[in-house]
């Protein structure tokens, strides 16, 4: 385990420590508040970041997963064609913009909101080895009254240093008293529908 106050200061993570990010338990003393996680395997889309950095609004994040020829997506998407959906890169955007905003500092239990534009001009398939995610944080905002922050970037995903997707104003968001922990008991945050804006 590591202070809140290294986890803040780090500019790299190694898988071990984002499994136990993902599961609440890399912070020793770590806020209260501090809610989000990264979802663990096998939805976890990162193996490691290589660079986290953040000055003023702007930051960078470099991470990378390493491709599987037993990744969970080949064995159903699609049979005699295996091809990682598209949609994992993007999620593998929206995570790494999650973990940027509790590095910032953020609380809360991390959402993604939503992106602008998302191109796939390429695919991860098999017997590839190295995925690697360059995000651009084009802005992070803490916003005080809704206890709540937000990071807008933009990423490129490259397979074995080929480009294969762009994704254009990617957003996430933290929210606080949003989470889930009694799952799967019925309790106020046990139903979904649209968050208040």
């Amino acid at each position: 385990m590591i202070s809140y106050e290294e986890f803040k200061s780090r500019d790299h993570f190694e898988k071990h420590e984002l499994l136990a990010f993902a599961y609440g338990r890399l912070i020793d003393d770590a806020p209260e508040a501090l809610k989000a996680r990264l979802p663990t395997p096998p939805m976890l889309m990162v193996d490691r970041v290589l660079e986290i950095s953040g000055q003023k609004s702007r930051g960078r994040i470099v991470a990378e997963r390493d491709v599987n020829l037993d990744d969970w997506f080949f064995q159903c998407h699609f049979q005699s064609d295996p091809v990682q959906p598209g949609c994992l890169g993007l999620d593998g955007v929206w995570q790494l913009l999650g973990f940027y905003c509790n590095w910032r500092g953020g609380l809360g239990t991390g959402r993604a909101l939503g992106c602008g534009e998302v191109e796939f001009f390429g695919q991860i398939r098999p017997h590839d080895s190295v995925i690697r995610y360059e995000v651009d944080v084009k802005r992070y905002a803490e916003i005080a009254h809704a206890e709540a922050c937000m990071v807008i970037g933009s990423a490129r995903l490259l397979v074995d240093d080929e480009e294969i997707y762009t994704v254009d104003g990617a957003r996430v968001g933290l929210f606080q008293g949003i989470d889930y922990p009694d799952y799967p008991r019925r309790s106020e945050n046990s139903k979904g529908g649209r968050l208040e804006r």
